[in-house]
């Protein structure tokens, strides 16, 4: 494993997306209540997944972090299946699936390099995790070797030019006098583990140019707004200050094409 990868692995071990800070135990009221607050965050992953197309469908999530939108498939019957880079992810959701009484296959595994026969899948999905890895290019060809002919991927990655990203630069570009680093450079360092990447949506079309039917969509989400916590790595005054200023309805009304989530669905 190489030493980005590796960099990547080490820091979801010390606590999946989501976990210090939304989930306190490891009972299925703790779940749920992840559950909850997942989805009021983040409403669009309901709408975009689709979860209930997947009846009797062999589905793959790459990256299942706490387990809840795997719940969710396998709620709507899917024929399910999940891998992920970390030991920690694994075991999270398989303790929730063991509290919720369902049945998934887990196994660890690197998305650039899936252990599995090329057309396994009706549908490939994840959630905010193939920007992380290192070779992206390589982890959407994975996707599309291992769908079936027609099956669909629904991916989301973060996107370039958002309001997150115009934070994170004015914090540790120009007001450490660096004005000269780009969102490339803040994303990589300062978004979530060493190496994140962001995309434009014609880069996601290249990234997906193997695929037919490709359709993406950009997603001013609640963090663009400053309405929620800022993740693992993020918290301080100066947040808290940048809370209260933030101008949410300006932003809604003139950037509404600036947000973070980059949805991308489309056919092999």
């Amino acid at each position: 494993m190489s030493e980005d990868k590796q960099a990547v692995r080490e820091f979801w071990e010390e606590g999946s997306c989501g976990e210090k800070l939304y989930l306190s135990g490891k009972e299925k009221d703790d779940f749920l209540r992840h559950a909850s607050i997942r989805y009021k965050l983040e409403p669009e992953i309901l709408e975009f997944a689709e979860f209930y197309r997947f009846k009797g469908k062999r589905v793959l999530e790459i990256g299942v972090g706490l387990g809840a939108d795997h719940q969710h498939f396998a709620e709507a019957g899917a024929n399910l299946f999940g891998v992920d880079l970390t030991k920690r992810a694994i075991f999270n959701t398989f303790a929730r699936f063991r509290e919720m009484g369902l049945k998934t296959k887990l196994s660890n595994a690197d998305a650039e390099n899936q252990p599995f026969k090329p057309d396994s899948f009706d549908c490939v999905y994840s959630w905010g995790v193939l920007h992380v890895t290192p070779d992206t290019p390589t982890a959407i060809d994975e996707v599309h070797r291992i769908l079936k002919p027609g099956g669909t991927a629904k991916i989301m990655i973060y996107q370039t030019y958002s309001m997150i990203g115009y934070m994170l630069w004015v914090r540790y570009a120009l007001m450490r006098l660096k004005p000269w680093l780009s969102l490339a450079y803040i994303y990589h360092h300062y978004l979530e583990s060493l190496g994140t990447k962001a995309y434009t949506e014609a880069e996601a079309k290249v990234l997906f140019s193997k695929f037919k039917n490709v359709k993406t969509d950009i997603i001013l989400t609640r963090h663009d707004l400053l309405k929620s916590d800022a993740g693992q790595r993020h918290e301080g005054p100066w947040l808290r200050v940048a809370r209260k200023i933030w101008p949410r309805k300006l932003i809604q009304k003139y950037f509404s094409n600036h947000g973070l989530f980059l949805t991308i669905e489309a056919t092999k």
